[in-house]
């Protein structure tokens, strides 16, 4: 099946990531990090909550969990008061259809900034569907220690969930629900502290 047509499921986790067109870096600046989590927010932040991220010079990881379904329809509803549309513009591709929607705004202002033309990221954008809280746990560790990839410390990579869920600071992220799912705070250092051979 074409994951284009594989609607994103109210109430389900989701990891999405992408990687630059040819590996080409999509960041290359630390403003270019602040805007695309501004589009983030301004686009997803109606249909989904957001438990992890990590975004890297080339690459982004999300690991989002889409809204209820009575959250969408009142979201669908508000947004569409006068009409009925099928396919894409149905109800049930509303989140698929804001995830689109947050890369084109990010591949817009990045080309203008940097006179470029065309994609930045590779197509479609991919998502797996997170079927176990195991699975839950061990992503999230697995998105947290990116950076060590490009020999950086994941403990004070600045563009990645793991500072905001130990800080006490004001977030977007559920950090009290991602805690929970490491039982508490230290828990959930411990095991950040163990590298893991993880495949998504």
């Amino acid at each position: 099946m074409d994951i284009r047509n594989q609607n994103l499921e109210p109430d389900c986790f989701y990891h999405i990531y992408n990687r630059g067109v040819n590996g080409d870096k999509v960041f290359q600046e630390n403003d270019n990090y602040k805007f695309f989590m501004s589009q983030f927010l301004k686009y997803l932040s109606q249909v989904c909550d957001l438990y992890a991220y990590c975004l890297m010079p080339n690459h982004f990881h999300f690991v989002i969990k889409i809204k209820s379904q009575k959250e969408l329809t009142e979201l669908f509803e508000e947004k569409n008061k006068n009409s009925k549309n099928k396919g894409l513009h149905s109800i049930e591709s509303l989140a698929s259809k804001q995830l689109s929607k947050f890369i084109s705004s990010y591949t817009q202002a990045y080309n203008k900034v940097f006179d470029r033309h065309g994609p930045l990221f590779e197509s479609p954008f991919k998502r797996k569907k997170i079927d176990s809280e195991q699975y839950l746990r061990n992503l999230i560790i697995y998105v947290h220690q990116n950076p060590m990839d490009i020999k950086k410390d994941f403990k004070s990579y600045k563009f990645s969930s793991y500072i905001a869920v130990l800080s006490s600071l004001k977030t977007n992220l559920k950090r009290r629900e991602v805690i929970e799912y490491f039982d508490d705070l230290e828990n959930f250092v411990f095991c950040h502290d163990n590298v893991i051979d993880f495949k998504f």
